[in-house]
């Protein structure tokens, strides 16, 4: 049996520590100083136990895991691996930025800006100019403004346009958005009057034209984007929207939800509703996020005719609304991909519904020979952040069989760099598609860490 002062000269020295495999990671994340507190500190712990009798070789942790206990307590907000296969995840931040993006909103952050500055004048300029220009040749639209984030637009328009006077919508767009808020709810709010026109299922284009009166300011189309109806059903085109709209003097509002910019058919998903055809189908104002299918910042974005959206620029609560100095960068960079035509490739939610099963499956075969407890199989991804309802991207995903697998997810997510999973049928997948490339040597680290302690 071991002795207390052989255990006591057993113990390695600072400097062995800061050399071991799994320290040199706690030094790439919290830095060199940091980290060698730590060991010290976890050090004299354990030296500490040893001359206590407080030691027992079959129970006590492992030096790397003392030494974690002894590192700076990360913040609640931090960055983490996404392997659960779900693109825009709500709870994890919705879309990634490009990197183009991510560059620019840290450039502003840090210094001084022209948000509000005119270079030519000299003289105070105004924020909503800076995305403008970009929104309009993208979309089509005559003009653009931007909140912070989509429920905002919503509220903004209703108030801006229709205040004690008449919406009317489908009785099947009534939905209910993140967060349990809803659509009427939101429209109580804002000071607009509700009327609901058609079925659940069903409405046609006679139903608004006869519930037109001469307290009605818009017809508005919502999309249902988190939620799909089947069977018997029937709605109205934008295009006879806006037709109706017209003939009786009313405004058309359309809220595409997710702000697609192009065509989500192309990778075998259902369509989803584009800004560009709303605008040339007629609508006076189409609502969208910028952190969906757009794939930037959180915003809400409202494009449309110059005489609309001025007046949702001249109203107050366009003031109390308004999107931050960070948000335009970022927004603004996203909008450029676009422009260049090269968002397929940069901007991530595109990239990653655009990723190939041979280069997936390729990638998770990879991993998969690096563990005992793996092999691969044949799952689905989902688009997610209530897009594209019960449409799926084939993918390969490594499936991992442990024991207890609701603990081994926790112990992933308590990694350094926190790894999100998900659990089918008792087994453990990862999903590469929404793994970036940069982050699979920390992905792989923290799974060998995680089998190796884990029984």
């Amino acid at each position: 049996m071991t002795t207390s002062h052989e255990r006591l000269r057993m113990l390695p020295s600072v400097q062995a520590m800061l050399e071991h495999p799994d320290v040199a990671r706690f030094i790439a994340i919290h830095g060199y100083e940091a980290t060698r507190d730590a060991v010290r500190a976890a050090l004299e712990s354990e030296r500490r136990d040893i001359l206590s009798g407080d030691y027992d070789d079959l129970t006590a942790p492992t030096r790397p895991d003392r030494i974690r206990q002894h590192l700076p307590q990360p913040t609640t907000l931090r960055p983490v691996i996404n392997a659960t296969g779900v693109i825009i995840h709500t709870n994890l931040g919705r879309a990634p930025l490009s990197t183009e993006a991510a560059h620019a909103m840290q450039a502003i952050a840090g210094r001084y800006s022209t948000l509000e500055f005119d270079i030519d004048t000299g003289k105070r300029g105004s924020r909503n100019l800076h995305p403008e220009e970009l929104l309009t040749d993208v979309t089509g639209a005559r003009a653009a403004l931007v909140v912070n984030n989509a429920a905002a637009a919503l509220v903004l328009v209703l108030a801006a346009l229709a205040v004690n006077r008449e919406v009317i919508i489908s009785r099947g767009q009534l939905v209910e958005i993140g967060g349990g808020f809803r659509i009427p709810d939101i429209m109580a709010q804002s000071g607009a009057q509700l009327v609901e026109v058609g079925t659940t299922n069903k409405t046609r284009p006679d139903d608004y034209a006869s519930a037109i009166t001469e307290n009605t300011a818009v017809l508005m189309r919502i999309h249902a984007s988190n939620f799909k109806q089947l069977g018997f059903t029937t709605s109205v085109n934008i295009a006879d929207m806006a037709r109706i709209a017209r003939e009786h003097g009313v405004l058309f509002v359309d809220d595409v939800g997710s702000g697609a910019l192009l065509d989500t058919t192309q990778f075998g998903l259902d369509p989803e509703p584009m800004v560009q055809a709303s605008i040339a189908a007629g609508a006076d104002a189409v609502l969208f996020s910028g952190d969906k299918l757009l794939g930037g910042p959180q915003a809400g974005i409202i494009v449309g005719k110059n005489e609309t959206i001025t007046r949702l620029k001249r109203h107050p609560l366009a003031r109390a609304l308004r999107a931050d100095k960070t948000t335009h960068a970022g927004l603004l960079a996203t909008l450029e991909h676009y422009r260049r035509g090269d968002a397929l490739e940069k901007v991530p939610v595109w990239w990653m519904m655009g990723r190939s099963l041979c280069d997936l499956g390729r990638i998770a075969k990879r991993w998969s020979k690096q563990f005992s407890a793996a092999d691969i199989q044949k799952g689905a991804s989902t688009v997610g952040g209530g897009s594209l309802p019960g449409s799926t991207l084939p993918t390969v995903l490594l499936s991992l069989d442990v024991p207890r697998p609701d603990a081994f997810l926790k112990r992933l997510r308590h990694a350094s760099t926190p790894i999100i999973a998900r659990i089918h049928e008792g087994r453990v997948l990862l999903d590469p598609r929404t793994v970036f490339p940069e982050q699979e040597d920390t992905l792989l680290a923290a799974l060998d860490e995680a089998l190796k302690n884990h029984s």
